[in-house]
């Protein structure tokens, strides 16, 4: 069985003055703090989060 891709995401830009929308999205992601990293499995639902906000984040496959 192969084994399921991992994105590591970071965020770079604060999410103040930007809409609750995107906070929310951040907070989902288990984002809180700048230069925070935090790692999830590559889901059509993790994906969609990150499209969401690409401004704020860094994203890479691991």
């Amino acid at each position: 069985m192969a084994k399921s891709k991992t994105l590591r995401i970071t965020q770079i830009k604060s999410g103040i003055g930007y809409p609750g929308k995107a906070k929310a999205t951040l907070q989902a992601l288990g984002l809180r703090k700048m230069e925070q990293t935090v790692e999830h499995s590559d889901t059509p639902v993790v994906r969609g989060m990150i499209n969401v906000i690409p401004f704020l984040l860094k994203v890479e496959e691991v």
